[in-house]
């Protein structure tokens, strides 16, 4: 009976001591002043399209300021909103500090392939498959022409970039992709003097380790300027046309 008592005893101090902190807590900002802001930006070490002095230009056009003001004035929500619209911001999460600074914590829109289509369209397509508006910047990645709807970006374009981006050669060898009124594949590569022919989307993995393989084994030693077209549309073979 004494050990049940002594247990609801402590209980009901620690349940007093834990209102009390929390109270203390959520009071503490009301009168504290901002320090500033501190930046956290994920995949900062392969991608640097976010910089602090990127948000600082953003939260100054927006007139949002932040260093100096009332801790319990600034609101973390809207300031999401905000950074958000963003053209390289896929996510942006906001909290005020224990040390009195804004933290933001920005996750990035990493741009896969710029589109430049028959119809005018000029736009980048992202890591997730979503539309990016084209940032005014040259962005080192393939560019995208031809006969090309947003459908077909968002979902073979989209299905090609992600395939480049995980394979390092072929990512720095694919220069241009042209899609044609058929919407069959052309890649323009960085090196030789010839175009090759993908056909239908699909089977990426199957069609660049054959293009891959063929490099080395016979490019590498009959010249890399020999064929004008090279193709892999149809399975277990490679067409090649010399140039005349």
């Amino acid at each position: 009976m004494i050990k049940r008592i002594l247990t609801g005893f402590v209980l009901l101090l620690l349940s007093a001591y834990l209102v009390i902190a929390v109270t203390a807590f959520n009071r503490e900002p009301d009168n504290r002043i901002c320090e500033g802001m501190e930046l956290v930006v994920k995949d900062r070490v392969n991608y640097g399209f976010i910089t602090e002095n990127g948000i600082k230009s953003l939260l100054k056009r927006e007139k949002i300021s932040l260093e100096g003001k009332r801790m319990a004035d600034i609101n973390v929500r809207e300031l999401e909103e905000i950074l958000s619209e963003h053209p390289f911001i896929r996510e942006a999460e906001c909290y005020q500090t224990s040390g009195g600074k804004v933290c933001i914590e920005i996750y990035q829109r990493i741009p896969l392939l710029h589109v430049l289509s028959n119809n005018g369209d000029n736009y980048y397509i992202d890591n997730q498959g979503m539309v990016m508006a084209a940032p005014g910047k040259a962005i080192h990645v393939a560019v995208a022409t031809g006969a090309i709807d947003r459908k077909f970006a968002q979902s073979e374009l989209y299905a090609l970039g992600k395939y480049l981006q995980d394979n390092p050669f072929w990512k720095a060898q694919v220069e241009q992709i042209n899609v044609t009124p058929r919407q069959e594949l052309e890649i323009v590569p960085r090196v030789g003097n010839h175009i090759l022919f993908l056909g239908k989307g699909g089977d990426y993995q199957e069609k660049f380790s054959k293009l891959q393989k063929f490099y080395k084994e016979a490019l590498n030693k009959v010249g890399w300027n020999k064929y004008s077209r090279i193709s892999v549309e149809f399975n277990n073979q490679i067409i090649c046309t010399k140039k005349e």
